[in-house]
């Protein structure tokens, strides 16, 4: 595997620490085809100028913020900006507190493109929209040089500006993206720096905001969404595809005590599934990570919320075995036994990068230490990839320290018993094997 050190690391560091790389994950993506598939498949129709909204419900350590992050980076390949968040007690779809609105500044210090996968691209994406509208007007036979030139070049951009003012609060915006224009043409980093700080929603009074930019409004908890919507045509206009957002951890919406609170937020957020699903929005994804419980139960769940239940619920005929991809709602299934031996086989290859040995481990080994895993009570049903990962990179770090010891004799620890059988009676090892 040629893999970079660097990414070796943070690959390795992140799955042991139980979270996602933000980084390397083609190295050591497995399975989900269809599911990616199935999204890819929105992704073609915002490039057309349409939106989606999916909910990704899985488990614990499932893999749907993996998943997620692999998505962001299909959708940066396919030319659009990505942003994420993680809902927490501070950053929610809507409160009283700002937590809306802190939201809206995680998805804005997030948002990415292929040429800054990292995050904190607003300010480049801002500065390639006026190079390419100076590059249109080069292009029309304008010399840069020429008195002309700077009117010119103003005028178009006014004309890109104004088509943006027919939205919700699309003038205020276009306003802000002229002052920025302003501020390039003029060298006047303070201003270019005050409309960054309006589109990132860090103004907290109008006052300041009218005083520095001239406008009346600020981003705030009960508007952000229309925001995200206009960041997405400026994003079009400005040679990108559109925007997906992606926000995980609603489970911290279901953890609200209160339940107007949480009420809120699930009004919130069937507003913008509304929004998104009745052609309202162009150019703009949204996908959003939820557990089993946080999607289903009863009391507090998003299914507590009744016009969100009768949107989201699976029908009739969708069944474990043969469900709908293309449902609002895609529930993870469990990695085969193969995927997972795959993905073992990728993580030994990324250790061994980055620590600088020939490995040793064969597929054999592989299979004994998922067939060890899954031998454990209850592994059958409890069992998640965060787990497995975090158990195989243990125990690729004590063989790298006791090369005396063979795997077989790791893998006999009272951690990794190996039953003839699994627990269950039947899970299926007795095919794999063959």
């Amino acid at each position: 595997m040629q893999i970079p050190k660097r990414i070796a690391s943070a690959v390795i560091n992140a799955l042991k620490g139980g979270v996602v790389p933000r980084v390397g994950l083609g190295y050591i993506a497995v399975g989900r085809t269809d599911e990616i598939n199935a999204l890819l498949h929105d992704v073609s129709v915002a490039e057309e100028g349409g939106a989606f909204f999916r909910f990704i419900v899985g488990s614990y350590g499932s893999g749907k913020s993996f998943l997620l992050q692999t998505m962001r980076q299909h959708v940066m390949d396919r030319g659009f900006a990505a942003a994420d968040a993680d809902l927490s007690p501070e950053r929610r779809l809507c409160g009283t507190k700002g937590q809306g609105l802190a939201c809206y500044r995680e998805l804005m210090r997030s948002l990415s493109v292929k040429t800054k996968p990292d995050g904190g691209a607003l300010s480049l994406i801002l500065e390639k929209w006026i190079d390419s509208v100076r590059t249109e007007v080069v292009s029309d036979g304008l010399d840069p040089d020429s008195t002309e030139f700077d009117g010119t070049v103003k005028r178009r951009i006014y004309e890109k500006i104004n088509a943006l003012q027919d939205m919700v609060h699309g003038f205020d915006f276009s306003a802000v993206i002229n002052a920025y224009y302003r501020g390039f043409r003029d060298g006047n980093d303070e201003l270019r720096n005050n409309a960054e700080r309006w589109l990132r929603g860090e103004y907290s009074i109008k006052a300041e905001a009218k005083q520095d930019l001239g406008v009346n409004v600020i981003i705030s908890d009960d508007n952000w969404y229309d925001y995200i919507k206009l960041m997405s045509s400026f994003l079009v206009n400005a040679g990108y595809k559109g925007l997906v957002i992606m926000i995980d951890e609603l489970v911290n919406i279901m953890k609200i005590p209160n339940a107007v609170s949480r009420q809120n937020n699930y009004e919130k957020m069937l507003m913008m599934y509304n929004d998104v699903m009745q052609g309202k929005a162009s150019r703009l994804g949204i996908i959003m990570g939820s557990t089993p419980q946080c999607m289903e139960d009863p009391r507090r769940g998003i299914f507590s919320y009744d016009a969100l239940k009768s949107r989201l619920e699976r029908g009739r005929f969708a069944t474990d075995d043969t469900f709908d991809m293309l449902a609002p709602i895609i529930r993870l299934n469990p990695l085969t036994y193969e995927e997972l031996t795959v993905l073992a086989e990728k993580l030994t290859e990324v250790h061994a990068v980055l620590y600088d040995y020939e490995p040793k481990i064969t597929d054999e080994d592989r299979i004994s230490f998922i067939k060890a895993e899954f031998g454990r009570v209850g592994a059958s049903t409890n069992i998640t990839p965060r787990e497995l990962i975090r158990d195989y990179i243990e125990l690729m770090n004590i063989a790298l320290q006791h090369p005396e010891k063979t795997f077989s004799e790791l893998l006999g620890g009272d951690e990794f018993v190996v039953r003839d059988e699994p627990s269950d009676g039947g899970d299926g090892f007795e095919d794999f094997l063959i």
